[in-house]
């Protein structure tokens, strides 16, 4: 049971906003492209958390990346750590935000009316009231909400196998695919990281704590098997009316009755997320940070709210920042931290291609940005 909840936990920590991403991906990237990233990035991942969970097994219990930081890398590498844990989380909570309000928006705006930005309001007024009282049933919903999430993606297969194309999924412009070569590796490091739960996962297993290197393994494997059915689903069915949130273009092709459902499970599994990880985020300002409560809650929700006003509402642009920059530099710090304990030359030599990759999704995705603005 021990291992069961630890890969439960783990895979569906992993299995987040980030899937609404993939079917629009595939479309722009191709779906052999987005096929060869998940075969790399998936094995990047798996060792990059298979190293950091040796890493836990060596560290004294209860603490965190930034802590592992301090403990290998000193009070710089700490530094480091906490800034790109916290900028990194209030990046996924704004995606979160995002794609929360459009689902809400969708759902209710037909019935009661109201704009993108009154329901993403309304989303946000919510999570954080509950963020501010610290509901601890949340995990629980959440658990729950992941289950039923498989279950309205069964329904979605027989509902919508007749309108599955294949052909949808192989649609080609090869001068767009070209133009998006490097759209999916951002995005894709997004949805199948779940490296800053590692610590938490080797606590929970105890006494079986040997096994933390199959829980790894298997918590990655699932979340790729389950993107794969998705992505088939979602552009099978949509083709190139697939929409940036994959959800909401399902209405022309569904109707309403099962496109309100989906779009209620996904409003609702964003919506503990969004709970879950400003909760978190609360713990690092309160706890680690020594700030009070009060303003801890204020920091790990606003921000998110106050981009979102300013104009930063591009889903895709979001997580491609977070996974790009971000979660790049949690792996870097990973890998330093590594050879610090590593005597195998042979072993640290192969760090270097996972160092070269990280690194040059880093400076890719900062060039990007300059780009753009």
């Amino acid at each position: 049971m021990k291992l069961i909840y630890a890969i439960s936990t783990l895979s569906g920590t992993i299995i987040g906003v980030g899937i609404f991403a993939l079917p629009y991906i595939t479309l722009k990237a191709g779906f052999w492209v987005v096929l060869g990233y998940f075969v790399v990035l998936g094995f990047l991942v798996i060792l990059i958390h298979l190293i950091f969970g040796e890493l836990a097994l060596k560290t004294p219990d209860y603490k965190r990346l930034p802590g592992f930081a301090k403990i290998y890398l000193g009070t710089f590498g700490e530094k480091i750590a906490y800034v790109s844990t916290i900028l990194g989380s209030l990046g996924a909570i704004l995606a979160y935000l995002i794609v929360g309000g459009e689902f809400l928006e969708n759902l209710l705006s037909p019935v009661f009316g109201g704009s993108n930005f009154f329901w993403t309001t309304v989303y946000f007024l919510l999570g954080a009231l509950l963020i501010f009282f610290g509901i601890k049933i949340v995990a629980k919903v959440e658990f729950f909400s992941l289950i039923l999430f498989f279950f309205v993606l069964i329904l979605l297969f027989f509902a919508g196998k007749g309108l599955i194309s294949k052909e949808n999924l192989f649609i080609t412009n090869w001068e767009l695919k070209l133009e998006n070569f490097f759209l999916p590796y951002a995005p894709i490091l997004f949805s199948l990281w779940g490296a800053s739960l590692i610590p938490e996962i080797e606590e929970m297993l105890k006494d079986r704590k040997f096994m933390l290197k199959i829980v790894i393994f298997v918590s990655i494997l699932i979340p790729i098997l389950v993107y794969s059915a998705f992505v088939y689903l979602i552009l099978g069915i949509c083709g190139e009316k697939t929409t940036p949130s994959a959800l909401v273009g399902l209405k022309s092709f569904l109707g309403e009755g099962i496109t309100g459902l989906t779009l209620f499970l996904g409003t609702l599994t964003t919506f503990t997320s969004f709970i879950t990880l400003g909760l978190t985020l609360k713990k690092i300002f309160w706890y680690d940070l020594q700030i009070g409560k009060n303003l801890s809650m204020i920091l790990a929700t606003l921000p998110p709210y106050v981009l979102f006003l300013c104009g930063v509402n591009q889903f895709l642009s979001v997580i491609s920042i977070v996974g790009g920059i971000f979660l790049g530099v949690d792996g870097i710090l990973i890998l330093l931290m590594y050879r610090k304990i590593q005597r195998s030359s042979i072993k640290n030599l192969l760090l270097y291609p996972l160092f070269l990759i990280l690194v040059s999704g880093i400076l890719f995705q900062l060039l990007e940005i300059k780009w753009r603005f």
